[in-house]
């Protein structure tokens, strides 16, 4: 009986814990998400079958390619739920990246999803750090995939003579971008300038340097 009653517990805490990881099974074909009622959810709530139409489920953003003309020579086009509602509940989405020669999509993290990038066109230097600060990174060519773990700093830099165009997929609808320089330098209100010296280890004036070129910097992310 004891060994029994052990197994059952076991059992139990298998499902409890995979039922905590893994994302739910549908309940249906599909969710597409609609923007119009006002509910605010970890998601968005369901449009009507009724009011779905086929161009809930069509994307055409990716077909243009993004302005570069930004401080950083970058521009990243997303197609996630907020543009491509048929997306909702799907657990997936993807960008199109864009980068001038010797432009850079700076350093950045999504702390929602995994990210697999694959280059179209031109040459990429792609890299991410670890939590233990070791950095992984390759140089890739159209054709050629690089994969950056959920949560990781990581960028892509331009290391061709051309323009280069990338293809990002991310395990997330919505996968939310923190871009390093325009957090720290550039939020509202701005983080005290004391905390940025301190972290940093460099004077005030430093600190107010950066502040005024990211102040007012345009994100890359459309």
């Amino acid at each position: 009986m004891a060994i029994l009653r052990s197994l059952l517990l076991l059992s139990l805490a298998v499902f409890v814990f995979t039922s905590c990881r893994a994302d739910p099974d549908p309940l249906q074909d599909f969710c597409v998400a609609d923007f119009h009622t006002g509910i605010t959810i970890d998601g968005f709530p369901c449009k009507s079958a009724s009011n779905v139409v086929s161009d809930d489920f069509f994307f055409g953003g990716l077909a243009n390619a993004g302005n570069t003309n930004n401080i950083f020579g970058s521009n990243i086009t997303g197609g996630n739920v907020q543009s491509f509602p048929g997306l909702n509940t799907l657990g997936l989405s993807i960008n199109r990246v864009d980068i001038a020669p010797g432009g850079v999509n700076p350093l950045h993290s999504h702390p929602r999803a995994s990210e697999i990038v694959f280059v179209l066109k031109g040459e990429l230097l792609v890299g991410f750090i670890s939590t233990t600060n070791v950095f992984y990174s390759k140089v890739l060519k159209a054709g050629e995939t690089f994969i950056i773990p959920r949560g990781l700093v990581h960028f892509q830099y331009n290391t061709g003579k051309d323009n280069a165009v990338a293809i990002t997929a991310f395990d997330s609808q919505l996968p939310g971008v923190v871009v390093a320089p325009l957090t720290l330098f550039g939020s509202k209100p701005a983080i005290p300038i004391d905390v940025l010296t301190k972290t940093f280890q460099v004077d005030a004036s430093v600190i107010q340097l950066l502040m005024s070129k990211f102040g007012q910097a345009t994100s890359p992310y459309n």
